[in-house]
Protein backbone atom coordinates (compact mmCIF):
# COMPACT_ATOMS: atom_id res chain seq x y z
CA UNK A 1 0.00 0.00 0.00
CA UNK A 2 1.31 3.48 -0.96
CA UNK A 3 1.43 5.77 2.08
CA UNK A 4 2.83 8.89 0.37
CA UNK A 5 -0.64 10.50 0.35
CA UNK A 6 -0.72 10.38 4.17
CA UNK A 7 2.79 11.87 4.32
CA UNK A 8 1.81 14.78 2.06
CA UNK A 9 -1.29 15.49 4.14
CA UNK A 10 0.70 15.58 7.37
CA UNK A 11 3.41 17.85 5.92
CA UNK A 12 0.87 20.68 5.47
CA UNK A 13 0.13 20.79 9.17
CA UNK A 14 3.36 19.54 10.78
CA UNK A 15 7.01 20.52 10.56
CA UNK A 16 8.26 16.96 10.99
CA UNK A 17 6.77 13.70 9.69
CA UNK A 18 8.69 10.51 10.51
CA UNK A 19 8.42 7.28 8.55
CA UNK A 20 9.36 4.66 11.18
CA UNK A 21 12.42 2.63 10.15
CA UNK A 22 13.25 4.90 7.19
CA UNK A 23 13.69 8.59 8.12
CA UNK A 24 11.97 11.89 8.77
CA UNK A 25 10.73 14.69 6.49
CA UNK A 26 11.39 18.16 7.91
CA UNK A 27 9.65 21.38 6.84
CA UNK A 28 11.98 24.41 6.63
CA UNK A 29 10.31 27.84 6.56
CA UNK A 30 11.70 30.49 4.21
CA UNK A 31 10.21 34.03 4.29
CA UNK A 32 9.15 35.98 1.23
CA UNK A 33 12.04 37.11 -0.96
CA UNK A 34 12.72 39.59 -3.74
CA UNK A 35 15.25 39.08 -6.50
CA UNK A 36 16.14 42.65 -7.42
CA UNK A 37 18.10 41.60 -10.48
CA UNK A 38 15.17 39.84 -12.12
CA UNK A 39 12.42 41.82 -10.33
CA UNK A 40 10.84 38.58 -9.09
CA UNK A 41 8.84 38.34 -5.85
CA UNK A 42 8.70 34.94 -4.13
CA UNK A 43 6.04 34.14 -1.49
CA UNK A 44 6.89 32.46 1.84
CA UNK A 45 7.63 28.79 1.36
CA UNK A 46 8.07 25.66 3.46
CA UNK A 47 10.62 23.45 1.72
CA UNK A 48 11.09 19.80 2.62
CA UNK A 49 14.36 18.16 3.64
CA UNK A 50 15.07 14.58 4.78
CA UNK A 51 16.96 13.23 7.79
CA UNK A 52 17.55 9.45 7.79
CA UNK A 53 18.49 9.51 11.49
CA UNK A 54 14.92 10.42 12.50
CA UNK A 55 13.55 6.90 12.12
CA UNK A 56 11.85 6.22 15.46
CA UNK A 57 8.09 5.76 15.63
CA UNK A 58 6.48 8.90 17.07
CA UNK A 59 2.98 7.59 16.29
CA UNK A 60 1.99 10.48 14.01
CA UNK A 61 1.99 8.68 10.67
CA UNK A 62 0.74 5.35 12.03
CA UNK A 63 -2.04 7.08 13.96
CA UNK A 64 -3.20 9.00 10.88
CA UNK A 65 -3.33 5.81 8.78
CA UNK A 66 -5.24 4.02 11.55
CA UNK A 67 -7.84 6.80 11.79
CA UNK A 68 -8.25 7.29 8.04
CA UNK A 69 -8.63 3.59 7.23
CA UNK A 70 -10.60 2.76 10.42
CA UNK A 71 -8.20 -0.01 11.38
CA UNK A 72 -6.41 -0.74 14.65
CA UNK A 73 -3.00 0.69 15.47
CA UNK A 74 -1.17 -2.63 15.03
CA UNK A 75 -2.48 -3.16 11.51
CA UNK A 76 -1.53 0.41 10.55
CA UNK A 77 2.01 -0.12 11.86
CA UNK A 78 2.28 -3.33 9.82
CA UNK A 79 1.30 -1.39 6.68
CA UNK A 80 4.11 1.12 7.32
CA UNK A 81 6.68 -1.61 8.01
CA UNK A 82 5.81 -3.45 4.78
CA UNK A 83 6.02 -0.20 2.80
CA UNK A 84 9.46 0.65 4.24
CA UNK A 85 10.73 -2.88 3.56
CA UNK A 86 9.64 -2.68 -0.06
CA UNK A 87 11.11 0.84 -0.38
CA UNK A 88 14.55 -0.28 0.84
CA UNK A 89 14.61 -3.21 -1.61
CA UNK A 90 13.88 -0.89 -4.52
CA UNK A 91 16.66 1.50 -3.48
CA UNK A 92 19.16 -1.37 -3.03
CA UNK A 93 18.36 -2.47 -6.58
CA UNK A 94 19.43 0.99 -7.81
CA UNK A 95 15.90 2.18 -8.53
CA UNK A 96 14.96 5.84 -8.14
CA UNK A 97 11.90 6.13 -5.91
CA UNK A 98 9.73 9.23 -6.37
CA UNK A 99 7.38 10.62 -3.71
CA UNK A 100 4.95 12.71 -5.74
CA UNK A 101 5.22 16.51 -4.94
CA UNK A 102 7.66 15.70 -2.11
CA UNK A 103 10.91 14.58 -3.77
CA UNK A 104 12.86 11.55 -4.94
CA UNK A 105 15.21 9.03 -3.28
CA UNK A 106 18.23 7.21 -4.64
CA UNK A 107 21.19 5.36 -3.16
CA UNK A 108 24.50 7.16 -3.78
CA UNK A 109 27.86 5.51 -4.38
CA UNK A 110 28.45 5.09 -0.65
CA UNK A 111 25.15 3.24 -0.32
CA UNK A 112 23.47 6.02 1.62
CA UNK A 113 19.98 7.31 0.85
CA UNK A 114 20.08 10.64 -0.99
CA UNK A 115 16.98 12.89 -1.10
CA UNK A 116 16.25 15.45 -3.84
CA UNK A 117 13.30 17.70 -2.83
CA UNK A 118 10.60 18.87 -5.23
CA UNK A 119 11.16 22.66 -5.20
CA UNK A 120 7.97 23.36 -7.13
CA UNK A 121 5.81 22.35 -4.15
CA UNK A 122 5.02 24.66 -1.23
CA UNK A 123 3.66 23.18 2.00
CA UNK A 124 3.17 26.57 3.67
CA UNK A 125 -0.59 26.94 4.27
CA UNK A 126 -0.46 30.75 4.52
CA UNK A 127 1.02 30.88 1.01
CA UNK A 128 -1.71 28.76 -0.53
CA UNK A 129 -2.56 30.17 -3.97
CA UNK A 130 0.39 32.58 -4.03
CA UNK A 131 2.86 32.32 -6.88
CA UNK A 132 6.02 34.17 -7.77
CA UNK A 133 5.61 37.21 -10.03
CA UNK A 134 7.74 39.89 -11.63
CA UNK A 135 7.38 43.62 -11.02
CA UNK A 136 9.83 46.15 -12.40
CA UNK A 137 10.40 49.62 -10.89
CA UNK A 138 8.91 52.61 -12.68
CA UNK A 139 11.40 54.60 -14.67
CA UNK A 140 11.43 58.38 -14.54
CA UNK A 141 9.17 58.53 -11.48
CA UNK A 142 10.27 61.02 -8.86
CA UNK A 143 8.12 61.38 -5.77
CA UNK A 144 9.63 64.83 -5.11
CA UNK A 145 7.81 66.19 -8.17
CA UNK A 146 4.44 65.24 -6.68
CA UNK A 147 5.34 66.99 -3.42
CA UNK A 148 6.27 70.20 -5.26
CA UNK A 149 3.03 70.02 -7.29
CA UNK A 150 0.86 70.29 -4.17
CA UNK A 151 3.16 72.57 -2.22
CA UNK A 152 1.35 75.82 -3.11
CA UNK A 153 -2.16 74.63 -2.25
CA UNK A 154 -3.98 75.77 0.84
CA UNK A 155 -4.32 73.12 3.51
CA UNK A 156 -7.72 71.60 4.10
CA UNK A 157 -9.54 73.49 6.82
CA UNK A 158 -10.46 71.38 9.80
CA UNK A 159 -13.88 72.01 11.32
CA UNK A 160 -13.51 72.67 15.02
CA UNK A 161 -15.31 70.46 17.50
CA UNK A 162 -16.97 73.50 19.03
CA UNK A 163 -18.74 74.34 15.74
CA UNK A 164 -19.90 70.74 15.40
CA UNK A 165 -21.42 70.82 18.90
CA UNK A 166 -23.23 74.11 18.19
CA UNK A 167 -24.66 72.77 14.95
CA UNK A 168 -25.80 69.58 16.65
CA UNK A 169 -27.44 71.61 19.43
CA UNK A 170 -29.54 73.41 16.81
CA UNK A 171 -30.30 70.55 14.42
CA UNK A 172 -31.24 67.85 16.96
CA UNK A 173 -34.13 69.80 18.58
CA UNK A 174 -35.48 70.76 15.14
CA UNK A 175 -35.47 67.15 14.01
CA UNK A 176 -37.18 66.11 17.25
CA UNK A 177 -39.96 68.66 16.71
CA UNK A 178 -40.42 67.55 13.08
CA UNK A 179 -40.84 63.95 14.23
CA UNK A 180 -42.99 64.49 17.34
CA UNK A 181 -45.46 67.13 16.06
CA UNK A 182 -47.03 64.95 13.29
CA UNK A 183 -47.51 62.13 15.81
CA UNK A 184 -49.51 64.45 18.09
CA UNK A 185 -52.18 65.15 15.46
CA UNK A 186 -55.45 63.21 15.07
CA UNK A 187 -54.36 61.83 11.71
CA UNK A 188 -52.77 58.79 13.35
CA UNK A 189 -55.53 58.11 15.90
CA UNK A 190 -57.91 55.19 15.26
CA UNK A 191 -61.56 55.97 14.57
CA UNK A 192 -60.90 59.34 12.92
CA UNK A 193 -62.50 59.70 9.49
CA UNK A 194 -61.59 62.16 6.75
CA UNK A 195 -64.92 63.93 7.06
CA UNK A 196 -64.17 64.78 10.70
CA UNK A 197 -61.21 66.88 9.58
CA UNK A 198 -63.56 69.34 7.84
CA UNK A 199 -63.87 72.32 10.22
CA UNK A 200 -67.43 73.07 9.03
CA UNK A 201 -68.57 69.54 9.76
CA UNK A 202 -66.81 69.56 13.12
CA UNK A 203 -68.47 72.85 14.05
CA UNK A 204 -71.88 71.49 13.09
CA UNK A 205 -71.22 68.30 15.01
CA UNK A 206 -70.34 70.25 18.15
CA UNK A 207 -73.42 72.44 17.72
CA UNK A 208 -75.71 69.42 17.44
CA UNK A 209 -74.05 67.74 20.40
CA UNK A 210 -74.81 70.77 22.56
CA UNK A 211 -78.36 70.73 21.23
CA UNK A 212 -78.72 67.06 22.21
CA UNK A 213 -77.49 67.81 25.72
CA UNK A 214 -80.03 70.64 26.05
CA UNK A 215 -82.80 68.38 24.74
CA UNK A 216 -81.84 65.68 27.24
CA UNK A 217 -82.12 68.19 30.08
CA UNK A 218 -85.52 69.38 28.84
CA UNK A 219 -86.81 65.81 28.47
CA UNK A 220 -85.69 64.87 31.97
CA UNK A 221 -87.48 67.95 33.42
CA UNK A 222 -90.74 67.37 31.53
CA UNK A 223 -93.33 64.78 32.65
CA UNK A 224 -93.63 61.69 30.52
CA UNK A 225 -95.81 62.23 27.47
CA UNK A 226 -97.36 59.70 25.17
CA UNK A 227 -95.24 59.02 22.10
CA UNK A 228 -95.90 61.32 19.20
CA UNK A 229 -96.86 59.68 15.98
CA UNK A 230 -94.18 60.21 13.41
CA UNK A 231 -94.93 60.55 9.79
CA UNK A 232 -93.59 57.63 7.84
CA UNK A 233 -90.29 58.59 6.24
CA UNK A 234 -89.64 57.84 2.64
CA UNK A 235 -86.93 55.22 2.06
CA UNK A 236 -84.17 56.27 -0.30
CA UNK A 237 -83.63 53.96 -3.25
CA UNK A 238 -80.44 54.31 -5.31
CA UNK A 239 -79.62 55.84 -7.67
CA UNK A 240 -82.32 58.55 -7.33
CA UNK A 241 -82.27 60.02 -3.80
CA UNK A 242 -84.93 62.43 -2.66
CA UNK A 243 -83.93 65.24 -0.32
CA UNK A 244 -86.61 66.19 2.18
CA UNK A 245 -86.93 69.21 4.39
CA UNK A 246 -86.81 68.51 8.12
CA UNK A 247 -90.20 67.85 9.65
CA UNK A 248 -91.25 68.65 13.23
CA UNK A 249 -91.37 66.06 16.05
CA UNK A 250 -89.11 63.06 16.72
CA UNK A 251 -85.34 62.67 16.48
CA UNK A 252 -83.09 62.08 13.52
CA UNK A 253 -80.19 59.68 13.97
CA UNK A 254 -77.61 61.46 11.78
CA UNK A 255 -74.62 59.41 10.54
CA UNK A 256 -72.94 62.14 8.50
CA UNK A 257 -73.18 65.68 7.17
CA UNK A 258 -71.84 66.54 3.72
CA UNK A 259 -71.48 69.62 1.58
CA UNK A 260 -71.70 67.47 -1.56
CA UNK A 261 -75.02 65.80 -2.36
CA UNK A 262 -73.18 62.96 -4.15
CA UNK A 263 -71.25 62.10 -1.00
CA UNK A 264 -74.49 62.04 0.96
CA UNK A 265 -75.99 59.62 -1.59
CA UNK A 266 -72.99 57.30 -1.18
CA UNK A 267 -73.59 57.07 2.56
CA UNK A 268 -77.30 56.48 1.95
CA UNK A 269 -76.40 53.47 -0.20
CA UNK A 270 -74.15 52.16 2.57
CA UNK A 271 -76.99 52.45 5.09
CA UNK A 272 -79.40 50.67 2.76
CA UNK A 273 -76.94 47.76 2.52
CA UNK A 274 -76.91 47.65 6.33
CA UNK A 275 -80.72 47.30 6.39
CA UNK A 276 -81.68 50.89 7.34
CA UNK A 277 -84.23 53.17 5.68
CA UNK A 278 -82.15 56.34 5.38
CA UNK A 279 -83.09 59.73 4.09
CA UNK A 280 -81.34 62.99 3.32
CA UNK A 281 -82.31 66.06 5.34
CA UNK A 282 -81.23 69.57 4.38
CA UNK A 283 -79.54 71.36 7.28
CA UNK A 284 -79.91 75.13 7.96
CA UNK A 285 -76.32 75.66 6.78
CA UNK A 286 -77.15 74.02 3.41
CA UNK A 287 -75.31 70.82 4.31
CA UNK A 288 -76.86 67.46 3.46
CA UNK A 289 -77.43 65.34 6.53
CA UNK A 290 -77.89 61.60 6.17
CA UNK A 291 -80.38 60.16 8.68
CA UNK A 292 -80.29 56.41 9.28
CA UNK A 293 -83.72 56.43 10.98
CA UNK A 294 -86.20 58.59 12.88
CA UNK A 295 -86.94 57.80 16.52
CA UNK A 296 -90.04 58.94 18.36
CA UNK A 297 -88.30 59.68 21.68
CA UNK A 298 -84.81 60.57 22.88
CA UNK A 299 -84.26 57.36 24.87
CA UNK A 300 -84.82 55.22 21.77
CA UNK A 301 -82.59 57.51 19.73
CA UNK A 302 -79.74 57.16 22.23
CA UNK A 303 -80.07 53.38 22.27
CA UNK A 304 -80.05 53.16 18.46
CA UNK A 305 -77.11 55.56 18.26
CA UNK A 306 -74.95 53.27 20.41
CA UNK A 307 -75.51 50.36 18.00
CA UNK A 308 -75.02 52.45 14.84
CA UNK A 309 -71.86 54.11 16.20
CA UNK A 310 -70.02 50.80 15.80
CA UNK A 311 -69.84 51.35 12.02
CA UNK A 312 -70.49 55.09 11.97
CA UNK A 313 -68.52 56.58 14.88
CA UNK A 314 -69.43 60.18 13.93
CA UNK A 315 -73.18 59.60 14.45
CA UNK A 316 -75.24 62.06 16.51
CA UNK A 317 -78.89 62.83 17.36
CA UNK A 318 -80.72 65.80 15.86
CA UNK A 319 -84.17 66.91 16.95
CA UNK A 320 -86.73 67.44 14.21
CA UNK A 321 -87.81 71.09 14.11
Amino acid sequence: MDITAFIRELLFGHDCVIVPGFGGFIGNYTPAQVDRNSGTFYPPVKQISFNRNLNHNDGLLVGRISGSLSINYGDARTIVENYVSNLRKRLENGEKVVFDTIGSFINNQEGNVQFDPDKSSNYHLDSYGLESFQCFPLEGYDVRKRIIKYKGRDPVKQVSMRKIIWRAAIIVPLLSVMVIVPLKTNLFKPGVEISTLNPLVSAEFEHNRKAVDEIAKEESAKPAEPPVEVAESIAIEPPAVETVAPASGGYYLITGSFRSHDNAVKQVNMLIEEGFTPEIVTAPNDFFRVSAMVCSDLATAKMKKDSIAVKFPASWISRKR
